[in-house]
Formats: structure tokens, C-alpha cells, sequence
């Protein structure tokens, strides 16, 4: 069979970068592999196992040199898969053939690899974050001042500015910016923990010295720049870790779907669309459609990525005392999926947030449409401190509105302030005054001042703690 003739994800011939990729890929799992054999050997030495010289040296020269298919190979033989990596760097290394992985159990270097992989790519997605909130940060800066209709329901109600909606944009992406900083900051490394958790092998290796069993934990855990290791284990780190990590990436995909699907809302009135490329097709049909494709995607991907989270749940509510391996399988598939999907995901918003294009002249037709219902009630205390009965006036508003509201359904533009202006309970008001009223700007509030305190106050110091993630993100994306 040919790679035509197999499935292939489209995560990964379609959707997820070749950085994200990279992470979760054989080649690169099999040298950080070598390299916990190397840091285990290397540390074991020093705190004096009989190590010689060349086992290091040889390990140290071919921590790249991994051959998958001589390992594949191996595997088919022993079917186990961190004996035929074991046997394969042996073969490499013969001086190191008989010290390698010499205390530990496979998950020494499956579970300290996994960890170490979902800490890069958390690191990877604060990146992507952080993008996407300079975007979001530009536009909400660009327009904050743009009166736009706000909705509740998909009701028009009351005015706000789109730079104040982009804050609402912001601060989900910021809340999950924040607990994915923790998340790598507070990430455990499983360490050298031994067979079932107790380093047995470890204090037969070193005659029974618990502090020296201790110092190993701790040395190997800061070689691969953790500032713990876990406090205790089975033969598995706990797969809480897991799960409480899908959390993260589950709440992300919350806040990309809610920022897509205002989108494509948007998109159907007309008044925010989503970036095209000139030689875009919308429909195979329908020439003229312009569909926000790429929202579309960021819904799907990210119904996905949500739906793993419970996966990661009920394998960490399954496991058997000190561990099983009906997770391996399903972390397989869950963990690296659930970061392709959002590492596209990410991308998608970076995208569409820094290319989105504001119809002002739709939104302010839009506005204006609406500006005489929401003026109504300044309207009844112009007319009530000029002698007007409140009631009394109350009711011919009503009655005004309805039918202005009844001729619209019919395409009649709204003439509300023209019906008032002529009714005789609004005699003492003059047809300037109630036009005063309908400038937009005195109906949004405090929605201008908020952009400028959210962005000064609450983002700027978040992006300046985020400045470590920040990537060079020249990377093509599917669109």
C-alpha cells in the first residue's frame, strides 16, 4: 500500500503545524528518550554507580541516530516498545548496553517524555495565545470608539462600541493565557520513581541511601527544566495530570468557538467579515457567497478538542491502583489530538482576527435603524420634565413603536421621531431637541473608557509575563 491508499489525519495533512507535529512525533519522542537515558546514566555516575566513560560518551554521540525501522523491527520481535528502543540505542552504544534504563521502568522514559512534550506544547499554544490576543488587542484599540448595536438574545438592545466587543473576545483568550502560564509553570516531572512508585531498584542501586535516591529524583528533574518532580507515583504519573492539562486546552477551544461563532453572526449581518484570499471559491454553485469558512473551522476543530477533555477524565477515573494500561492506547490518540486541534485552532484565530474586515457603513445603518427605539426613553423625560404626563406619554410611545416596528417588517425605514414630533402630547418639544438625541455616542456608556482600562490595566501586564512564549510564527496555514 501506498500513503494514498492509508487514512492520514487531517490534523496533520491539513490543519496543525509541522512545529506542533514535530512535538508529537516518533523521532522526536525517540530522542528525548535517549536523552532520559543519557541524564539517568549521567546522574547515576555521579552519585557513584560504577558508569564507564565511553557508555556516556557513546550514548552522548547518538542521541539523533535513532533508526525507526531498526526499532520497528525490535518491536515486532519483543513487542514491547522500550525494549526495541533499549536494544536499538545498545546496538548504537555497545559500551552503554548494559547500563541503559538500568534502575528504571518504562515509564521512566514514556511518562517523563509525555510530560516533557505537553510542556513544550503549552509553551507552543501561549505562543499562539498571545498572537491572538495583540490581534484582538489591535482591533479592540482600532474601534473602540465605533457605536455598534449590542445584542441580547440576538435581540438589538443597547449600544456598546466593537472595540468593546473585541474586549469581551480578549478577555477569554487572556483568562485561558493566564491558567495555560500556570500550567507550564506548575507542571510535574514523574522522575525516577522505579517499578511501582516506591524506587526500590534505585535504593538496591545505591545500597540502601535514601538521600542519594532522593538527589537522582531531583538532579534528572532539573536537567529537563522542571522544578519538581512528583511527590509520589505509582508505576504512572496520576493521569489527573491529564486530564486537569485537556482542561486547559478544552477552555481554549471554548473561547475560539464563542469568538468564531459571534463571528459568523456577524458575518450574516454584514457588519464584521472574516479575511478572503482573491481566488477564494465560496460555493461551487453560488458564485457570489462569501462563507466564513475559516470560523466554521474554528467550530469544529474546537467541538473536538472539548470533546477530549472527557476522554482525559475518564481515563484518569479508571485507572487500577498503581497502574493499567488500558490509558496507553487511548493517550495515544487523546493527547497529541487534542494539541493538533488546537495549534490549528489558534492559528485559524490569529488569522482571522488580525485580517477581519469592519463594514462601518453596515454597522452604522444598523445603528441608526434602531437609534429611535433606544432614544424612546429619553424621549419620555424630555417630555415629562417639559409638563408631559408620564403615563400618558408612556403609551403614545407604545403605540408609535409598534407600528413603525410592524411598517419596518414591510421595508419602511423607522419614522418613530417624525411620528412623535407631530404628535400633540410632544407639542413642547421641538424636533432638534428629540434629534439630539439620536447621536450614538451618548448611548454606549462607558464602553470607550473600558476598552482603554481593560487594555492598560488587565492585558498589558498580562502579555509582559507572556513575553517568553512569544514564536516566530511564519508558518503557512490552511485556510
Amino acid at each position: 500500500m501506498t500513503d494514498v491508499d492509508r487514512y492520514a489525519s487531517p490534523l496533520a495533512v491539513r490543519y496543525a503545524s509541522g512545529r506542533m507535529q514535530s512535538l508529537w512525533g516518533p523521532r522526536h519522542r525517540a530522542g528525548l528518550w535517549r536523552r532520559l537515558w543519557l541524564a539517568l546514566a549521567t546522574h547515576e555516575r555521579a552519585l557513584g554507580v560504577d558508569i564507564p566513560d565511553a557508555a556516556l560518551e557513546q550514548m552522548r554521540a547518538n542521541l539523533d541516530t535513532v533508526d525507526l525501522d531498526a526499532v520497528r523491527e525490535y518491536e515486532r520481535q519483543f513487542r514491547h516498545d522500550v525494549m526495541a528502543h533499549v536494544h536499538h540505542f545498545g546496538d548504537q552504544a555497545p559500551a552503554a548496553r548494559g547500563v541503559i534504563h538500568l534502575g528504571a521502568t518504562s515509564a521512566f522514559v514514556t511518562d517523563n517524555a509525555d510530560l516533557i512534550v505537553l510542556r513544550d506544547a503549552l509553551r507552543l499554544l501561549l505562543g499562539r495565545v498571545r498572537r491572538v490576543l495583540e490581534a484582538l488587542r489591535e482591533l479592540a484599540l482600532e474601534h473602540r470608539d465605533r457605536p455598534t448595536v449590542a445584542y441580547t438574545h440576538f435581540q438589538p438592545a443597547q449600544l456598546t462600541t466593537v472595540g468593546k466587543r473585541a474586549t469581551l473576545w480578549l478577555q477569554d483568550f487572556a483568562i485561558d493565557a493566564e491558567r495555560l502560564r500556570r500550567g507550564v509553570e506548575e507542571m510535574w516531572f514523574r522522575g525516577c520513581k522505579g517499578t511501582t512508585g516506591t524506587q526500590a531498584s534505585f535504593l538496591d542501586l545505591f545500597d540502601g541511601d535514601h538521600d542519594r535516591v532522593r538527589e537522582l529524583d531531583r538532579q534528572v528533574a532539573t536537567e529537563f527544566g522542571f522544578s519538581r518532580s512528583a511527590p509520589v507515583s505509582g508505576q504512572t504519573y496520576t493521569r489527573k495530570l491529564d486530564s486537569h492539562v485537556l482542561d486547559l486546552t478544552a477552555g481554549l477551544a471554548q473561547s475560539a468557538a464563542k469568538f468564531a461563532t459571534d463571528l459568523r453572526l456577524l458575518q450574516h449581518e454584514g457588519e464584521m467579515l472574516e479575511p478572503v484570499e482573491p481566488d477564494q471559491i465560496g460555493s461551487s454553485a453560488m458564485p457570489y457567497k462569501r462563507n466564513p469558512m475559516r470560523a466554521e473551522r474554528i467550530c469544529a476543530l474546537s467541538r473536538y478538542a472539548i470533546s477530549l477533555r472527557d476522554n482525559a477524565a475518564q481515563t484518569a477515573s479508571t485507572q487500577w491502583f498503581e497502574r493499567t494500561l488500558d490509558d496507553s492506547a487511548n493517550r495515544r490518540l487523546a493527547l497529541p489530538q487534542s494539541f493538533l486541534s488546537l495549534d490549528a485552532v489558534l492559528m485559524l484565530v490569529g488569522n482571522v482576527a488580525a485580517g477581519v474586515e469592519i463594514r462601518a457603513n453596515t454597522i452604522r445603518t444598523h445603528v441608526e435603524r434602531v437609534m429611535p427605539f433606544m432614544a424612546t426613553e429619553r424621549w419620555l423625560m424630555l417630555a415629562v420634565r417639559a409638563g408631559g404626563d408620564r403615563q400618558s406619554l408612556h403609551e403614545v410611545i407604545r403605540q408609535h413603536a409598534w407600528t413603525v416596528s410592524d411598517a419596518m417588517e414591510q421595508g419602511a425605514a423607522n419614522d418613530l421621531l417624525d411620528r412623535l414630533a407631530n404628535d400633540p402630547l410632544f407639542a413642547n418639544l421641538d424636533r432638534d431637541t428629540l434629534q439630539a438625541e439620536l447621536d450614538p455616542g451618548r448611548y454606549v456608556g462607558r464602553a470607550s473608557a473600558q476598552v482603554g482600562e481593560f487594555l492598560d490595566d488587565y492585558l498589558a501586564p498580562l502579555l509582559a509575563t507572556l513575553q517568553p512564549y512569544a514564536i516566530d510564527d511564519s508558518e503557512e496555514i490552511s485556510v
